[in-house]
């Protein structure tokens, strides 16, 4: 299995951020993007169906920037997105395949953070 150091790993992470859309980063709104090896039970849980811990690379945790009310929600925690780098890594070949999927997965879960339903983000892919 291919492994990088998280630090290269955030690096690339942050840089797929930077790549969208200006017209999507500006709408970005107190959202985090975390690295972690692995989804933990709690993440697993909540997904119907539930997935293996090997099967998830990413997950976007809050509220969907279409659903939110037109007031600020006080004491909120930032949105976030969550990576998980084992995962990734165990799909991928090389550092470039890598940098793809943190991509592709980082596009998804905006998505998900813009109200996107899965069907609707699979049918798009597919265009």
């Amino acid at each position: 299995m291919l492994k990088m150091t998280r630090k290269k790993f955030e690096d690339i992470a942050g840089q797929a951020i930077s790549e969208l859309p200006e017209e999507f980063r500006q709408k970005l709104e107190n959202i985090a993007v975390t690295i972690e090896d692995y989804p933990s039970g709690d993440i697993l849980s909540s997904l119907d169906p539930r997935p293996r811990k090997d099967q998830l690379l990413g997950i976007y945790i809050g509220i969907p920037y279409n659903r939110r009310p037109p007031y600020p929600i006080s004491g909120a925690l930032p949105e976030r997105i969550e990576l998980y780098q084992k995962n990734i890594e165990s799909i991928c070949a090389n550092d470039d395949e890598i940098r793809e999927q943190i991509k592709e997965t980082i596009i998804h879960e905006v998505g998900h953070y813009f109200g996107l339903s899965e069907e609707t983000l699979e049918d798009l892919q597919d265009l």
